[in-house]
């Protein structure tokens, strides 16, 4: 008999089972809309069973119960196994496959080549000129050099304006000199430098005759490509153990006045000419296109962490009994309790609508780089900015809170390392931090949106982008019952609102005598509210539109209840703002829960097939709560008896301190 659910197996827990024979669509046909084609969604699939044949890629001991240094090793072999069957596993020229396989086989720890294919490959093909082209981006593509993107520095992160590391250059050697002059200046964070790397894309101060011309990108070589030795007046190693990604070699870097040739300012957009003349990008921020780049991928990233947590929470909430309901003779599912379903459900709507909205912005990015590339037109790369700021920050957010609920749903073990939540937990709230602190994001799309509605007040509503435009539509009334659409409008009014409510408070600061930084800063909550609540309602509108787009009809159906329960969630998360001034009613409120409160009872059914169409294979999920199969118990049992401290029955600690101890208070 054929299923729905293609994860069936004979042998598998029955309560697991159970709940894939209730699927009402093909979780195959679900994964072509979450991937995006039949194709992408196949290939994944293909590369993880491709990846089971190979016993040399198994994590060779389960990865808790290793330490960094064996961690650093585990990662490295395997990149060398990979390296030999690359070509059998993948096609080399798809950057998606390799980072699946990738993610396959290393799992959460991260490794040596992580940086290289996320940001510094990329760095090269968006900021290097064709003739750079020719020199780097083939031996990157090709592995013969390893890089990474150094950036952040000990002491600034996100005021890219204050990087200290400075690049002089000299125009009677044409060389730039690139130098650390404090110790907050130490290039720190950047993943795979600290002892992976011998190149790096770095961002320094360009200085000439004096004047900082501010942060550009520079490729420099760190270390001797025979030796691996760093290369004199370089200093570089590795920052520590970290809350996650332990087996990666996050590094330090610093500079003794040392020189690289003109020609290594990577120069698509700016150069310097040999005289030193500086000749200006088209656009102010075209120096930004990297971090906008990882940016819009973050979405879709952090989308695929929070279903890793949710695929264990949801598949354990499956297995594990605890507690009765109608019948006093067997116990029920956790699953089955409302409190559990409105913990986890909601969290299963957001990572479908975060990778849906995370899509769609990568394919806005996509054509922002063909536009400046081809024809130099920058026109989108401040909305692109913006919304990027915002989906970073909002989604980061969400997603650690919804994997530390995934977590406490799992109960007492979801605390111990067996789950893996407690590691996609630290590799996803990295995010909140990394490529931008999360509050400064917020105010960076928060001056965007400021900008507009002075547009709006100042009569120039025509200028405003598609993003923004609801902000000078007149408010109505809003009948929720009517669809998606209602919700839309509904989120505008209240979008609309905080953002002219903390424009017009910043701006009566200013009245008052306040400068524009201290009126910033005594308007900042409001902004950000206005942040989050603009990026939510653009999230909001990418999920109705991919679901409006799907032709299966029994997984748009399902599809359906998810945004439902979407749409119901985020309105009731923010009614207040609209119940303030009565442009909500108390019967809407009622309206809202109670569809909330139905959609939970619809999704019930689908649950654990919603998760599997995620196809995470067990050696990615790395998750004995999570296992395909269902088998528990016994999985853990033995996972615990593979502790390093199980080696023996009594331990020297206990020979040495503890017995001596216990048989002195004998006496």
């Amino acid at each position: 008999m054929a299923f729905l659910n293609k994860e069936i197996r004979d042998g598998d827990n029955q309560d697991l089972t159970e709940e894939r024979r209730t699927a009402t669509f093909d979780t195959d046909k679900m994964a072509e809309v979450i991937y995006g084609s039949e194709k992408l969604a196949r290939r994944r699939r293909e590369i993880s069973h491709a990846v089971s044949r190979i016993p040399e890629l198994a994590d060779s001991r389960p990865l808790p119960f290793l330490d960094r240094f064996e961690k650093v090793t585990e990662g490295t072999r395997k990149l060398s196994v990979l390296d030999r069957h690359l070509a059998e596993l993948i096609d080399v020229n798809d950057n998606g496959e390799a980072l699946h396989l990738y993610h396959e086989v290393m799992g959460m720890e991260g490794h040596p080549l992580a940086l290289h294919e996320v940001m510094f490959v990329p760095a090269l093909i968006g900021q290097a000129s064709d003739e750079q082209y020719e020199k780097w981006l083939g031996r990157a593509k090709r592995r013969e050099i390893i890089g990474c993107y150094a950036q952040t520095e000990l002491g600034h992160g996100s005021n890219l304006r204050k990087l200290e590391t400075t690049a002089t250059y000299t125009p009677s050697t044409q060389e730039f000199i690139l130098h650390t002059p404090t110790i907050t200046a130490l290039k720190w964070w950047p993943g795979a430098l600290g002892k992976s790397s011998n190149y790096a894309v770095v961002v320094a101060d360009l200085i000439i005759k004096d004047k900082s011309y501010g942060p550009h990108p520079f490729i420099v070589q760190l270390r001797d490509e025979k030796t691996h030795q760093p290369l004199p007046g370089i200093t570089v190693g590795d920052i520590g153990p970290k809350m996650a990604f332990n087996g990666g070699d996050n590094g330090y870097l610093g500079f003794d006045n040392f020189r690289i040739p003109r020609e290594n300012l990577l120069n698509r957009h700016s150069r310097v000419e040999a005289d030193g003349t500086y000749v200006r990008p088209p656009h102010a921020k075209i120096g930004h296109s990297a971090m906008i780049r990882v940016r819009s991928h973050m979405a879709t990233g952090q989308g695929w962490l929070l279903g890793h947590a949710l695929t264990i929470a949801i598949r354990y909430s499956a297995v594990r009994i605890q507690g009765f309901l109608e019948d006093k003779s067997h116990e029920v599912k956790v699953l089955d309790y409302q409190t559990q379903q409105h913990r986890l459900f909601p969290a299963i709507a957001r990572a479908y609508a975060f990778i849906f909205c995370g899509f769609e912005t990568i394919r806005l990015y996509d054509q922002l780089i063909l536009d400046m590339n081809s024809n130099g037109n920058t026109s989108g790369m401040a909305d692109l900015h913006a919304l990027t700021s915002g989906l970073k920050s909002v989604v980061t957010h969400f997603v650690g809170q919804g994997i530390e609920q995934a977590r406490m749903a799992c109960g007492g073990h979801g605390y111990s390392m067996a789950s893996y939540i407690s590691e996609i937990y630290g590799v996803a709230i990295g995010g909140c931090t990394y490529e931008g602190e999360n509050m400064v994001m917020l105010l960076q799309l928060a001056r965007y949106l400021v900008k507009s509605v002075e547009l709006v007040k100042s009569g120039k509503a025509n200028q405003l982008g598609p993003m923004v435009a609801y902000l000078a539509v007149a408010d109505h009334k809003v009948n929720l019952a009517t669809g998606p659409d209602s919700y839309v409008k509904m989120f505008q009014y209240i979008s609309k609102r905080q953002s002219w409510k903390a424009t017009e408070k910043f701006l009566k600061f200013m009245e008052n005598g306040d400068s524009r930084d201290v009126a910033w800063n005594k308007t900042a909550v409001e902004l950000t509210r206005a942040s989050r609540l603009h990026t939510r309602l653009y999230i909001m509108e990418t999920f109705i539109r991919r679901v409006e787009s799907v032709t299966d009809i029994p997984v748009k159906s399902a599809l359906t209840d998810l945004l439902n329960l979407h749409l119901n969630y985020e309105l009731l998360d923010v009614a207040s703002y609209a119940l303030e001034d009565g442009f909500m009613s108390s019967n809407q409120m009622d309206f809202i829960k109670n569809q909330l409160y139905s959609s939970l009872e619809k999704i019930r059914p689908n649950a654990v097939s919603l998760v599997d169409s995620f196809q995470f294979s067990d050696m990615q999920l790395r998750s004995v709560l999570g296992r395909r199969d269902g088998h528990v118990y016994q999985n853990l049992f033995d996972w615990a008896k593979s502790s390093p401290l199980n080696k023996t029955d009594v331990l020297p600690s206990v020979t040495q301190y503890l017995k001596p101890m216990m048989e002195k208070a004998k006496l």
